[in-house]
């Protein structure tokens, strides 16, 4: 029998974010200092496992 234990977190919906979800806790990714810029995810064994962060600039 498979029983599915399932947990709630409240986040602010009028904060633009991006969130990770791993082994039940929620945790928000950081946002490029700059404002622009991308976030990449890595994933190892079918979880987030590290992430990279780079910033870029507007003319």
């Amino acid at each position: 029998m498979i029983k599915n234990n399932i947990m709630t977190a409240e986040i602010d919906l009028m904060k633009n974010a991006t969130y990770i979800v791993k082994d039940g806790k929620i945790e928000a990714v950081p946002i490029p200092p700059t404002g622009y810029g991308k976030q990449v995810i890595n994933w190892q064994a079918g979880k987030p496992c590290n992430g990279e962060l780079s910033s870029s600039f507007k003319f």
